[in-house]
């Protein structure tokens, strides 16, 4: 046989090679969307309760570049608050040489947090709210060091103090806005929010790491949530500072 006829038998016919990759690619495509259908009906059956806690928080279409940007901007800082306060429960319950750093970015975010409402409140409302922040993460610190030592009652207090704390910025907030943000929906958010990252602190120092994982989702919801009522509230009582 020579070249020339191997070379013949080896070329296919145009159309045979068009129908082929026709095939290929109906079938690659007809593979990704039962995959992409499988992933949805996934993810829906798993996440989707999850997933309906932020709906409501999100901004509404049409949303002002200022009211925005704002809004953004709250949800970052509370973010940020939930985030680094998982990153000092994580580095503590592991011994980390790590968590030292953690906790000083953690309390840098309770600064942060309350320098964006003194453009509104003013400095000392903003150095207030800092201060009591501030006192959300040191007893905070307190009671993991209880729990990480069984100490009851060092918990216990640490507990009380903390909880109390939460009452506290509560009704800080709620003096500063009774409208929008009512004593008992503050006092309700904060206890909530407490509650929620409790169970994440016990579950990792228990080793239950799955389900601290599942904790700190509920906290990430919760505290957007708790951003938007925040950001809502402030752009309403100064439409001034949110102009069209």
């Amino acid at each position: 046989m020579t070249t020339a006829d191997i070379s013949r038998k080896r070329v296919i016919p145009a159309a045979v090679v068009a129908v082929v990759a026709l095939i290929v690619a109906v079938v690659a495509m007809t593979a990704g969307e039962q995959r992409a259908n499988a992933d949805s009906h996934r993810y829906s059956a798993t996440d989707s309760a999850a997933m309906s806690m932020s709906r409501p928080a999100q901004p509404p279409r049409g949303l002002q570049p200022a009211k925005l940007a704002f809004h953004d901007q709250m949800r970052k800082l509370w973010e940020d608050h939930v985030t680094w306060t998982r990153l000092a429960i994580v580095t503590f319950a592991d011994g980390s040489p790590g968590f030292g750093a953690t906790a000083g970015r953690l309390l840098q975010n309770q600064t942060d947090i309350g320098d964006a409402i003194k453009p509104f409140y003013g400095d000392a409302a903003g150095n207030q709210l800092t201060a009591l922040l501030h006192d959300h993460i040191t007893i905070a610190v307190e009671l993991l060091q209880a729990a990480k030592a069984g100490d009851t009652a060092a918990l216990q207090d640490a507990s009380d103090r903390w909880y109390a704390n939460a009452n506290d910025i509560a009704d800080f907030l709620a003096a500063a806005d009774p409208v929008h943000w009512p004593q008992a929906t503050m006092r309700a958010a904060m206890k909530t929010h407490l509650d929620q990252t409790l169970a994440e602190a016990q579950d990792e120092l228990a080793g239950n790491y799955a389900a601290s994982v599942a904790d700190y989702e509920e906290i990430h919801h919760h505290i957007l949530e708790m951003a938007d009522l925040l950001s809502n509230g402030i752009m309403r009582a100064f439409p001034q500072d949110f102009p069209n």
